[in-house]
């Protein structure tokens, strides 16, 4: 069974709209301009779903490694120009807009900046590197008349939005706890289980660091950044972020009052963060839990929204509903499954966007809210395994 679309999931908690714009971009026949901040692996796939999106075009790129950015221009037939720093992408100003997909630590740095150029922002999840962070992001947006879209894609996938339809509309009853869940493995993916080489001589190391504290070159840390405190948040700023994004949205809660955190470094010991985790936070009237590890994969991602009524399963794949009380079957009582890429839809909407000046499906607070929860995960990690919120001095 399929389910119609419901307009609920698309209403944010904050109730902020749109401002009006008083750029010239506005008519649906004029080309987007974008142009490209950080070359790597997540923003091919970003492109990969912008080309399916509607009609842009790559008019610029900037990437502290040369190869990274020659690609891109490649694959614009050409017509991109190619830059290291990114302010020179920000002084253009026939660029509409700007995708973000560097490691953490810049998000804001660049994020702020390219909104005080007058460009409307895609900017990748965690959209915060600290916790201190999410307060200036969302005074920068609020303060402007630009969009800025969190790379919270689940937020326009189809088959997200009707879960939390069913959530919000109380077809499980009361949900007093969700599971949350994400196993990968490092050592049997072929793009982990190696650093991948680079020229060093076609790397700009110390710009790629930039407020970072300074430290010689690693492949290590350049190709697996996430997993060093400097540069990422390891897994609750990376994998959970996006799940419990979900949660808010669907609870209409986005604010944990404490949280627990037990994880490990069994497999990686060269990494900051653990590669092991259970973790579990408190939430007005209901418990969110997170476990996860990176050398099994059996199981992958997902959610389960336990109700007094009923439980939903949900992953990227689709969603089941399971009611309580029928008994020697265990089959679902509602399945829905996806078509496609949530990425795409997400583009689309950042896209229209940017012509009509509404708000997007994932406005900054709920990106800066999103990146919170794991931030006070983490926390609690590096404070003993525990941590009340706000911290009580």
């Amino acid at each position: 069974m399929t389910l119609k679309p419901d307009r609920r999931t698309f209403l944010i908690g904050s109730g902020l709209t749109a401002l009006a714009s008083t750029r010239a971009f506005a008519a649906s026949s004029d080309t987007l301009r974008v142009g490209v901040i950080g070359a790597g692996s997540r923003m091919r796939n970003l492109l990969d779903a912008a080309d399916k999106a509607g009609p842009y075009e790559i008019a610029a790129v900037s990437d502290v490694y040369a190869p990274h950015a020659d690609a891109v221009k490649v694959r614009s037939n050409n017509l991109a120009t190619t830059h290291v720093d990114y302010r020179e992408i920000l002084d253009d100003k026939s660029i509409n807009a700007v995708f973000i997909a560097t490691p953490d630590h810049w998000h804001v740095r660049i994020a702020t900046d390219a909104i005080a150029a007058g460009k409307d922002v895609y900017l990748e999840k965690p959209v915060t590197h600290t916790l201190e962070e999410g307060a200036p992001l969302i005074k920068a947006v609020r303060s402007s008349k630009q969009i800025l879209q969190c790379g919270m894609q689940q937020r326009s996938w189809g088959h997200f939005r009707n879960a939390v339809a069913l959530i919000q509309g109380g077809s499980l009853g009361r949900v007093v706890q969700v599971r949350t869940y994400w196993w990968q493995n490092y050592n049997s993916h072929a793009s982990w289980t190696t650093a991948k080489p680079i020229d060093i001589a076609q790397l700009d190391w110390k710009r790629w660091l930039g407020g970072a504290p300074d430290q010689p070159f690693s492949l290590e840390k350049y190709n697996r950044w996430r997993w060093y405190w400097n540069f990422g948040g390891g897994a609750m700023t990376d994998l959970f972020a996006h799940w419990i994004d979900v949660v808010h949205w669907a609870m209409k809660a986005d604010q944990p009052s404490k949280a627990q955190m037990l994880g490990d470094k069994y497999i990686f010991d060269q990494w900051d963060c653990p590669d092991t985790i259970q973790a579990a936070f408190r939430y007005p009237g209901f418990d969110v839990v997170y476990e996860g590890m990176m050398s099994s994969s059996i199981d992958d991602g997902g959610l389960e929204f336990r109700g007094t009524d009923a439980t939903l399963k949900l992953t990227r794949n689709g969603f089941s509903l399971y009611r309580e009380g029928i008994k020697g079957d265990q089959n679902p009582i509602l399945s829905e499954h996806s078509l496609q890429d949530g990425t795409i839809s997400h583009m689309e909407n950042f896209f229209d966007c940017i012509r009509s000046r509404k708000e997007p499906t994932a406005p900054v607070e709920t990106g800066v809210a999103a990146a919170r929860a794991g931030h006070i995960g983490n926390l609690a990690y590096n404070h003993g395994g525990q941590t009340n919120w706000p911290v009580k001095i």
